[in-house]
């Protein structure tokens, strides 16, 4: 019996066959989407938020100042955006005391200037953490760390964090709480966050990191997250809005669209990443390869498909100064760059395996991040024949993957 498989790489699909007999498959749970595009999702979500009983406007008064936190890394950020900017306007806010605030990190991208006219009041701000004068005390928290934050976050009426909901190798999760703290603190307590993370770890184990990020969240009464569980490529799957005890909702949504099960390593891993290549980072690749790493068999194979062609970071630029993954391993954790993770996964993903990528990258700049170029799923296919075991991974940078019986 054959077997067909077809993955999105970047916007179009890719289609093999192979004996049912080679086939791994993935496990997961599938939840179907509502089907709708982002602003009904989010309008849907402010007339219901987890833990009110009421639209979210009902809790607001017309003088409130109001700050929104924004991921700007999200899909369909301005289809976001617009819905809840309205809503707001059912409590009579004057849109000129709405601040959205984005971390010193933002990408700037123009999405502001696509914001209907009738909204145009509102005040973008990028965190600064190096200006003191931007900078509040909060509070201390229960294991002695004094927390410092944007002042406009610690002055506001009503904090939002527009975030999106991911596996996170540090803190298990990312979005919500962990969205907010550190990097809307001071330049001080970022440099001196811990860089440690986990290549194997399971996102529920217990994470102290993530549990003082909870803690600082509450710390500011009685913010409001708005959670997006990411859909395929450049889609949105759901919207969570709802006080910090929703975090637990939004995970479980996180959960069981993008965690998934196989009950066997192979000798054959396909890795995709779907979506608009632009919104992809080195990050995004590295991630997709180290999740699909962790379900190869040591000696394997293992191919990354892509149409996206991001620049690397400084982990990343580590890679092209030596000839094999495990000197680069070493000689990044010598360089102890701010943000070694993109560059370690991928390394960790080359080690003791056969890379392949196809993507948007020449050809000189794959061989030297230790992979040979693919252009074609006919290549891709004569793998999959010489294989005895494959595995699929759609989506592979949104993934956790546990291997096992």
């Amino acid at each position: 019996m054959t077997e067909s498989v077809s993955l999105i790489v970047g916007t179009e699909p890719w289609n093999f066959i192979l004996p049912a007999e080679k086939l791994r498959r993935l496990k997961r749970v599938m939840v179907p989407g509502l089907g709708l595009p982002p602003a009904p999702l989010m309008t849907a979500a402010l007339e219901q938020p987890l833990g009110l009983g009421a639209p979210l406007y009902r809790a607001l008064t017309p003088d409130d100042q109001v700050v929104i936190l924004v991921d700007e890394r999200l899909p369909e950020i301005v289809e976001l955006l617009v819905p809840l900017l309205r809503h707001l306007l059912l409590a009579h806010i004057d849109l000129s005391n709405v601040t959205v605030l984005v971390p010193a990190s933002s990408l700037q991208q123009p999405w502001l200037d696509n914001l209907p006219d009738e909204l145009a009041d509102i005040h973008l701000d990028v965190h600064d953490p190096e200006n003191r004068d931007k900078i509040s005390y909060l509070a201390t928290t229960k294991a002695g760390r004094r927390v410092y934050l944007n002042r406009k976050i610690v002055e506001a009426d009503l904090l939002l964090v527009l975030s999106g909901r991911g596996f996170d190798a540090k803190l298990g999760y990312s979005g919500g709480a962990a969205f907010l703290f550190p990097q809307f603190s001071d330049t001080e307590t970022i440099l001196a966050y811990p860089k440690e993370f986990s290549v194997l770890k399971r996102p529920e184990e217990p994470n102290t990191l993530r549990a003082e990020a909870k803690e600082i969240l509450k710390l500011l009464g009685a913010p409001f997250l708005i959670q997006v569980i990411e859909g395929i490529g450049d889609g949105v799957a759901e919207v969570l809005v709802g006080l910090p005890t929703s975090t637990t909702d939004g995970v479980a949504s996180l959960k069981k669209r993008w965690f998934a099960h196989v009950d066997a390593k192979a000798d054959l891993v396909i890795a995709s990443v779907s979506g608009s290549p632009g919104r992809i980072s080195f990050r995004d690749l590295a991630t997709a390869a180290a999740t699909a790493r962790r379900v190869c068999e040591s000696g394997s194979r293992l191919v990354l498909l892509t149409t996206a062609s991001p620049l690397l970071d400084e982990s990343g630029d580590l890679l092209l100064k030596v000839e094999e993954p495990a000197t680069a391993l070493k000689r990044i954790a010598l360089a102890n760059p701010d943000d070694a993770l993109p560059g370690t996964f991928w390394a960790f993903a080359a080690k003791k395996i056969s890379l392949y990528v196809a993507s948007g990258w020449a050809e000189e700049l794959v061989e030297e991040l230790f992979a040979t170029p693919i252009h074609s799923a006919a290549e891709v296919q004569r793998l999959i024949d010489a294989a005895e075991s494959v595995v699929f991974l759609p989506d592979a940078h949104k993934l956790f993957v546990e291997v096992g019986a």
